[in-house]
């Protein structure tokens, strides 16, 4: 063999082994994760507000993934082409977080903002989110999607005499703004989880310390459940002042609302416990992340009813159905499982807690 020919065999060694490596980066390139982007990059490319962006992930519209290293959530890039895709974008998502305050809320059902404030107190209609004024007061925000629902559901609401059973429950002080707006969140948080112990530190994040050691009597347990709360993935209020209202606007402060959220934490500790057991000292270091969670059936706790989604007062016992037409109606309890959850809670009535 000359001397050129052996340079030419060489040189197609070389490009057929370049074409091999080509070929596995194309390969290797196929099989990485899809490409994310930062919140604020996501807001842009969809032509949204952050705020409006922040409230459309709380909502469950946009879906988000955790980062790598336990930084802030991000957004598949594939997410976002789903949502440019969608008919009427960007102007449908931006309606459907679009919020109004009570004054915006009653010109839109074309009531006074005195009768509106009235249907918030009572629960008719639910806070999604909310904000401190100058004077540090809590200013409720309402999705207008929502209200127009309600208009369209319970127009009788909107004119007319308020009825009794609103008028006395309003008439004795009760507000369930707060208590609704706490249930949303509860909600939404739980549908963004499926590991039993992160379960139920979203049903603790409700309890104060006293009534939380009172259900989950484990010091251990309740440093596991501070450690695997799952937060809001966006929208954290930022000021010392509004995180101070919002860890008071977290905690139940109706004795019956208290119980309710007893009764949930104990039917998802229980469920947890069987998953595993909490982390104690020594344990592996492995131990303290939270495995993905076991399929199966388990004890699903109880929703607690709406209660301002009824034109009369609330009941201890959650079974009978809102006023409201087409309110959700709250998941029963059979009489024998409830007599032993409030045993085990040590429940002793209305005035406990």
């Amino acid at each position: 063999m000359t001397v050129k020919e052996v340079l030419r065999a060489h040189i197609a060694d070389q490009g057929n082994a370049s074409a091999e490596t080509k070929g596995e980066d194309r390969h290797a390139a196929s099989a990485a994760p899809a490409a994310t982007v930062a919140a604020g990059r996501a807001s842009q490319e969809l032509g949204i507000r952050r705020a409006e962006f922040e409230l459309a992930v709380h909502l469950g519209l946009i879906a988000v993934v955790g980062a790598p290293c336990g930084g802030r959530p991000r957004v598949h890039e594939e997410e976002i082409a789903r949502l440019r895709e969608q008919p009427g974008f960007p102007d449908a998502l931006v309606e459907r977080v679009r919020t109004v305050g009570t004054a915006k809320g009653a010109a839109l059902l074309d009531i006074a903002p005195a009768r509106f404030t009235r249907l918030a107190r009572a629960g008719c209609v639910s806070p999604v989110t909310f904000y401190l004024n100058r004077y540090r007061a809590v200013v409720w925000l309402y999705l207008a999607d929502e209200l127009a629902a309600f208009a369209a559901r319970e127009p009788e609401l909107l004119a007319g005499r308020t009825p009794p059973g609103m008028r006395t429950m309003l008439e004795s002080g009760a507000d369930w703004r707060a208590r609704n707006w706490r249930s949303q969140r509860i909600d939404r948080l739980l549908d963004r989880t499926t590991d039993p112990w992160a379960r139920t530190a979203v049903q603790a994040s409700a309890l104060d310390p006293v009534q939380l050691a009172e259900v989950v009597d484990d010091p251990y347990e309740r440093a596991y459940l501070v450690r695997v709360r799952p937060e809001p993935v966006f929208g954290r209020p930022g000021s010392m002042a509004a995180r101070e209202a919002m860890a008071e606007l977290m905690l139940a402060d109706d004795p019956d609302e208290i119980l309710w959220r007893r009764v949930n934490l104990t039917l998802e500790l229980d469920a947890a416990r069987e998953d595993r057991p909490a982390p104690r000292p020594g344990d592996d270091a492995g131990a303290r992340t939270a495995p993905p969670a076991r399929r199966g059936a388990r004890p699903r706790a109880v929703h607690q009813a709406p209660a301002a989604q009824s034109a009369t007062p609330p009941a201890a016992e959650p079974a009978t159905p809102p006023a409201c037409s087409g309110a959700p109606h709250p998941a029963a309890v059979d009489r024998t499982t409830r007599k032993g959850l409030l045993a085990r809670l040590g429940w002793r009535g209305r005035g406990a807690g």
